[in-house]
């Protein structure tokens, strides 16, 4: 596979997102700009400035009208995708770590930074989408429709599931737990992951029935929405930042490496850059894509499944269109099902 480079941030990479069609690429970084690039051949489409702080989130919208980030200067902000103009800031205490929109695109999750005295918080913002034409997308509602108060750890991710019927989140020693997203009662927390080895990521399947965790104790953990049950769990030796699910395939793809300030006197080959694919069923690691100079910061997949792309420390974008023998790889199990 040859990776397309996108180069166009200065430090590095927290998080990317595909839009809904797979056609858009958003990533935004430590430099206070969110980049929009065509995912196919990686031309560069805009840049949306207006941040004052290191950007940590991106999301987009299921239409792809709205773009959402969140911020080290305290804000999430929404833009509107194809003119570039911010229509909404919303201002909070502390830092905004991750923001995602709900499958119908109505609703917008933040989590907010515990600091100065502040608590970590998941809020929802309700979003409106004016006429459809794109015009009143400014109007928007200037309080959150729910706020939930993390007291014993703080959220460092979260997204929906189903239906948007519970919040996920992810949290620093950890655990994580399902919200009811109307109420914002905390119904389950299970201990995922070893006691305070923070999470670092959580992705969902297509249809949010189930998710994917990483966490900084080198493992991924494959759970069910509905009752949180550890479903699979993929160990690593290193430190992991992202994970992802693959559409079409089964697999997911497991990122990380050692921080930055631990391996100035380490090569790339045993920093442990590389993306990680391992079997979803199997949880066999079935081979790697090296590339970064620094660790992985963020891995998405294309909602086809016919690509991917990672961010890391090194700031630089890197998507791969996956090529045949990806495609054509089986285990014998799935030969013998082939043929039945």
């Amino acid at each position: 596979m040859r990776p397309i480079l996108l180069q166009g941030h200065e430090r590095s990479l927290n998080q990317i997102k595909f839009n809904k069609d797979g056609d858009i690429l958003f990533s935004v970084a430590k430099d206070k700009v969110l980049c929009a690039w065509f995912s196919a051949n990686g031309e560069r489409l805009g840049t949306y400035h207006g941040h004052q702080g290191a950007l940590w989130t991106v999301d987009v919208s299921p239409d792809s009208l709205l773009v959402a980030t969140g911020a080290a200067d305290n804000t999430v902000r929404l833009w509107n995708v194809q003119t570039g103009e911010c229509v909404k800031v919303w201002e909070f205490p502390t830092a905004v770590k991750r923001v995602e929109f709900s499958a119908d695109g109505s609703q917008l999750l933040a989590v907010t930074e515990k600091r100065m005295g502040f608590l970590g918080t998941i809020v929802v913002l309700d979003i409106r989408y004016g006429d459809g034409e794109g015009n009143d997308l400014d109007d928007q509602t200037d309080e959150p429709s729910l706020k939930i108060t993390c007291e014993d750890s703080k959220a460092t991710v979260a997204g929906w599931s189903y239906l948007a019927r519970y919040i996920i989140a992810g949290h620093e020693d950890g655990s994580v737990s399902q919200y009811d997203a109307k109420s914002g009662e905390q119904l389950l927390n299970v201990q995922a992951h070893e006691f305070d080895s923070i999470i670092t990521d959580i992705q969902f399947s297509a249809d949010r029935t189930y998710f994917i965790t990483a966490s900084k104790d080198k493992s991924a953990k494959l759970m069910s929405c509905r009752d949180l049950s550890i479903l699979k769990t993929y160990v690593a030796d290193t430190p992991l930042n992202t994970a992802a699910i693959t559409g079409k395939k089964d697999y997911v793809i497991l990122g990380g490496g050692q921080a930055a300030m631990d391996v100035t006197t380490t090569s790339a080959r045993q920093g442990k850059f590389e993306a990680r694919f391992y079997h979803k069923i199997f949880e066999d690691e079935i081979g790697r894509v090296r590339g970064h100079f620094g660790p992985l910061n963020t891995i998405a997949v294309h909602p086809a499944g016919t690509s991917y792309a990672s961010g890391g420390e090194d700031g630089y974008v890197r998507v791969h269109h996956f090529d045949k023998p990806y495609f054509d790889f089986m285990y014998e199990v799935e030969r013998e099902q082939m043929r039945k």
